[in-house]
């Protein structure tokens, strides 16, 4: 009798250190991706991957939904940060105002912070107003053509470098590029097609282009100096993907224009 009773003592004691060490563990990764106790994601509204509109009862976006997700994985209360531009996004991420973003892995973005694996891949394309004469991608990069992009992005930046003939013009937001092409004073908005399909709804006549210039891919975007949280944070990627909430969260926001990643 005393064999069994001595097991049972054994695998309860070896138990008890895994738990131990599983919490030790997640106080590691706690002081290391959320060391305020928070976990603050930076977001920006009007767009499905990030955060649709902060007045809803139940906000909506793919970025909002990962770092609620995120924050209740590492045990820690969730705090999103909303700024107005999505290069404020960035900047507080590289400064480390903010914990977590979720936004594009450029090869630019990467010298500035570090990044997860990629959970969500976007077209990058054009909006165009009712009539445009721009067809297609091809159309777009003649004399006299003013080409709208949001400042700093990932399509500033590429444009600004790839088109000889158009001319780029910056918006400080999303809003203020729709508000721009519906006013006639762009021929046309770059940026990915999630957006657009978003910014499309408040240009009446508008439509995205069929093709593409380019290709996104999102993932969760870190402060430089944190990588003993890099395997957690690859690990919550690959979980969040497999068992579907990426896809779920790119639902609930009408993500257009987008796949999940691979896991």
């Amino acid at each position: 009798m005393k064999a069994p009773n001595v097991a049972r003592l054994a695998s309860a004691l070896v138990a008890l250190l895994l738990a131990v060490s599983a919490h030790a563990a997640d106080a590691d990764f706690q002081q290391v991706l959320a060391p305020s106790g928070k976990l603050r994601a930076a977001l920006y509204p009007g767009t499905p991957t990030s955060v649709v509109d902060t007045k809803e009862a139940q906000p909506r976006g793919v970025g909002y939904e990962l770092g609620r997700a995120l924050a209740s994985k590492l045990g820690v209360p969730y705090e999103p940060v909303i700024y107005a531009k999505n290069s404020e996004v960035l900047e507080a991420v590289k400064t480390g105002k903010a914990d977590v973003a979720f936004t594009n892995a450029s090869p630019a973005r990467q010298k500035e912070m570090d990044f997860g694996p990629a959970y969500l891949l976007i077209e990058l394309g054009y909006l165009v107003p009712a009539n445009s004469a721009v067809k297609t991608s091809a159309d777009v990069d003649e004399k006299g053509r003013k080409i709208g992009v949001t400042a700093n992005s990932t399509s500033d930046a590429t444009l600004s470098r790839t088109l000889k003939n158009a001319e780029v013009v910056r918006a400080p937001t999303v809003g203020a590029g729709a508000e721009m092409l519906a006013a006639g004073k762009i021929d046309a908005f770059a940026t990915n097609k999630a957006t657009l399909f978003k910014m499309a709804e408040k240009v009446p006549g508008s439509h995205v282009l069929s093709d593409r210039w380019g290709e996104e891919h999102h993932a969760i975007a870190r402060p430089h100096g944190r990588d003993q949280g890099a395997d957690f944070i690859n690990a919550f990627t690959k979980e969040a993907l497999a068992s579907g909430l990426v896809k779920d969260a790119m639902d609930r926001a009408g993500l257009k224009g987008a796949i999940p990643a691979t896991p």
